[in-house]
């Protein structure tokens, strides 16, 4: 028989043969005093807390290592046994320091909650500690001795959970157990694997998180923050992991279960997910987005054999822009059973993947395979088609509409001399070759703006054989929105950077740029309205040469046709956060919604209103799926010598000679051994929210 039935407190209690008395009650909702037990970890019985009478026996028991047996009953509340566990818990507090409101775990702390039940007082307790130092200089995690108590969990979670065993108990100074690391090492020389789950089942402030090492929020979420900071909450841990275990393909399948680029995210991505991972701490993030592509390139696409398309719905719906954000939710919706036409008015699809990001970044080749598989899901894309009102969309049968169409308009700043001859926009001088826009390029550019638009002009410009090639910005170098990477390499093609200027006009030369004249810039904020306040520095004026002037300080919609909607200050889509403009049936996403933003920000964007719009035509508005098997996840995760020490392997441009008067791809990724190495650097934050979160006693039913 593999039940048995006992009785707590004169309650009938069923449990499984082999299970404790600590387990049976915890099954049944009943609450019992402890400190050193953990669901998750075995049991010691060494706080003393967990004391139970059982009839028919003279001593008492700890009720965490003491077996349920049938017929036995239990007694968890009696004048002896709350004697016995106060007593246990002055003990452990005598040792303690007293402040509590200091403490980060200052109301979530177990050991103050068990003060609180058992009504012990601190005030008559024979104080013994004395103080020592709390040791702030590991990455990622505190360790504060002076509010241990020696319960041992996390001892036990690192030596039997995780398989690393660098905690141990030691003998201090005066003769006290203690908790510290083996040989009293730094956590790194140690070879700490950083996983948390010390600092997880800590129940006193004793082991703490670093402060800003994790967001407020959802416990779920925030202990992996390089998937909550995804804008689409791709799950990076899970792919990481299956890179490490060479499971490539199933890698990129992954990815797919949330955004249907991920080849070109691989190259083009503003890796959030990087500027959370925890290991930057330590010697520098996990290459996610690196991990990402290589992923991508080995993907063989066997995933479809798992993707779920729902039965036909005979809804019909119009997105307008085939950019990344009206792609994927056509996408989605189109799996959703719905059937969808996209309307681009550019000679191609992509948006700014395929007609503004360059190719030495994303090679149109890539993009273009990308979009096939959204064709493949019954997507229809009509290009060089415009659209000129809301009305026409309806007047063709659609019941739902969505507007997708991008920041695609260059800001021209109210300049003197702005619309003089060789004056240009971004998107114009990105997109002349597609729209055979004429266009005679000089010996000399200046790119005004400094981000990754202005960026890409301005290699663009020196690939095309524009010898001195300047980019000038209001921004310092470290404030400056282009990424790092794109700041150096453009460095390296002899693009020269003039931080900290602003424009004043653009020098003429015959009706011609000559230039523009610039004056140095102390600081600079933006007022409530985005409008700009500037310090600059008297006496300051210089000119900055250039035959030819772009203007990259920003974009904005291309919204003229849809005059019905509601449009905010700074001229784009007002909606409900969901995609919703108020308007039935219309809803909106992307660039239009946010503002020039990132791919994986439009995509994120475009998930809630496919979702949105699935709703709307009368489905669950679910558009999840799991395209890879959900494998139970081994926590045991084992030493790693040197782990901390594990260098940060990223992309590698080709010679310069091989890029500057070019615009094939300019980036090698990852080869397989390389892609295995940086996915080992992985602190593996998913495996902490797999441990049982500690009930307090306040969630008990019975207590």
């Amino acid at each position: 028989m593999n039940q048995v039935k006992i009785e707590i407190d004169g309650m009938e209690v069923y449990t499984q043969k082999g299970k404790t008395i600590m387990e049976a009650a915890e099954e049944a909702d009943i609450y019992i005093p402890h400190l050193c037990h953990h669901p998750d970890l075995h049991e010691e019985g060494g706080c003393r807390l967990c004391v139970v009478e059982i009839n028919g026996r003279e001593e008492s028991h700890t009720a965490c290592t003491t077996l349920a047996e049938e017929g036995m009953s239990v007694t968890t509340k009696s004048e002896n046994l709350d004697q016995m566990r106060r007593l246990s818990m002055e003990l452990m507090l005598a040792n303690h320091v007293d402040d509590c409101t200091t403490c980060p775990k200052y109301l979530k702390c177990e050991l103050q909650s068990l003060i609180q039940y058992l009504g012990v007082s601190t005030s008559r307790l024979r104080r013994t500690l004395n103080a020592v130092n709390v040791e702030t200089g590991n990455p990622l995690i505190i360790r504060d001795p002076n509010r241990c108590v020696a319960c041992g969990r996390c001892v036990r979670v690192c030596r039997d959970v995780r398989g690393v065993g660098i905690l141990g108990f030691h003998k201090n100074e005066e003769v006290r157990t203690a908790v510290g690391v083996n040989g009293g090492l730094a956590l790194a020389k140690a070879d700490c694997r950083f996983c948390g789950a010390c600092v997880e089942v800590c129940p006193t402030g004793a082991l703490q998180d670093k402060k800003g090492t994790f967001q407020e929020g959802n416990r779920e979420d925030v202990l992996i923050p390089c998937k909550q900071e995804c804008p689409a909450g791709i799950n990076v841990p899970k792919y990481v992991r299956l890179i490490k275990e060479g499971k490539y393909e199933e890698a990129a399948a992954v990815v797919r279960e949330k955004a249907p680029f991920p080849k070109s995210l691989g190259l083009v991505c503003m890796r959030f997910c990087e500027s959370a991972c925890r290991r930057k701490e330590i010697n520098g993030a996990v290459s996610i987005r690196e991990l990402k592509r290589f992923a991508a390139g080995h993907d063989t696409y066997r995933w479809k054999e798992k993707s779920v398309f729902k039965p036909q719905t005979g809804k019909r719906v119009a997105v307008v822009g085939a950019g990344p954000a009206g792609l994927t939710a056509a996408y989605y919706l189109a799996k959703s059973g719905h059937a969808v036409d996209v309307f681009e008015k550019l000679p191609v699809a992509g948006g700014m993947l395929s007609a503004g990001i360059p190719d030495y970044r994303l090679p149109a080749q890539i993009v273009e395979e990308e979009i096939a598989v959204i064709r493949e899901a019954g997507v229809k894309i009509f290009t060089n088609r415009k659209i000129s009102s809301l009305e026409e969309l309806k007047n063709l049968g659609y019941e739902a509409i969505l507007i997708a169409a991008g920041t695609d308009k260059g800001v021209r700043i109210p300049l003197p001399g702005a619309e003089l001859l060789n004056v240009h926009v971004n998107i114009d001088f990105l997109r002349r070759n597609l729209l055979s826009t004429p266009m005679e390029l000089k010996d000399s550019v200046v790119v005004l703006g400094g981000g990754n638009v202005a960026f890409d002009c301005a290699r663009t410009a020196k690939r095309l054989g524009c010898r001195e090639v300047s980019v000038v910005c209001l921004e310092e170098e470290g404030s400056m929105t282009a990424g790092e990477e794109e700041i150096t390499e453009a460095r390296e093609e002899g693009i020269r950077i003039y931080n900290g200027r602003t424009f004043v006009r653009i020098i003429e030369n015959g009706g011609k740029a000559a230039g523009v004249l610039c004056r140095k810039v102390e600081s600079f904020t933006f007022d409530e309205n985005r409008k700009l306040i500037l310090t600059v520095k008297e006496d300051s004026d210089h000119v900055i040469s250039g035959e030819m002037v772009i203007f990259s300080t920003g974009q904005k919609p291309d919204l003229e046709s849809f005059e019905e909607l509601t449009l905010n200050p700074r001229g784009l889509v007002e909606t409900d956060g969901s995609g919703n403009t108020g308007i039935k049936g219309v809803f909106a996403a992307g660039d239009a919604v946010t503002g020039t933003a990132s791919v994986i920000q439009a995509i994120a964007g475009a998930r809630k209103a496919a979702s949105e719009i699935d709703r709307y035509l009368g489905g669950d508005g679910n558009i999840e799926e799991c395209l890879t098997e959900d494998e139970e996840v081994n926590g045991f995760i084992g030493k790693a010598e040197g782990f901390a020490d594990f260098g940060r392997r990223t992309y590698r441009c080709i010679s310069l000679d091989q890029r500057k008067d070019n615009f094939h791809l300019m980036t090698e990724g990852f080869e397989e051994t390389e892609a295995i190495c940086e996915a080992e650097r992985c602190l593996q934050c998913d495996l902490r929210p797999r441990l049982t979160r500690s009930r307090f006693w306040t969630e008990y039913q019975y207590k």
